[in-house]
């Protein structure tokens, strides 16, 4: 039974059952919220959290909040673009600004 058998006979691949009790006690749905786009996605996760939310099929999970994702990232939107959360940007400028003075 070579490679191009399992392709073309399907019948003959047996799949064994998942292992059991292989997962943590709190692997569960968890949502995971980027502050940045507002996107949400649903997950199973081990993640500790404090908050929980509604999700769009009416019930509460657990909610975490990210500050990038895959949706606000520059490498999959193909956007470049600052995230300042802390006023970095202004204060590098301000530093800037004052060598420049100095010289």
């Amino acid at each position: 039974m070579g490679r191009s058998c399992l392709r073309s006979c399907p019948e003959r691949v047996t799949l064994s059952p998942m292992k059991k009790d292989i997962h943590p006690a709190n692997y569960r749905p968890v949502i995971f919220a980027d502050n940045s786009s507002g996107a949400k996605f649903l997950i199973a996760s081990t993640i500790a959290t404090k908050e929980t939310a509604k999700w769009t099929d009416g019930k509460e999970y657990p909610i975490h909040h990210v500050e990038i994702s895959s949706a606000s990232h520059p490498f999959y939107t193909n956007q470049e673009k600052t995230i300042d959360t802390a006023g970095r940007v202004e204060k590098f400028k301000n530093r800037q600004a004052k060598a420049a003075v100095k010289k």
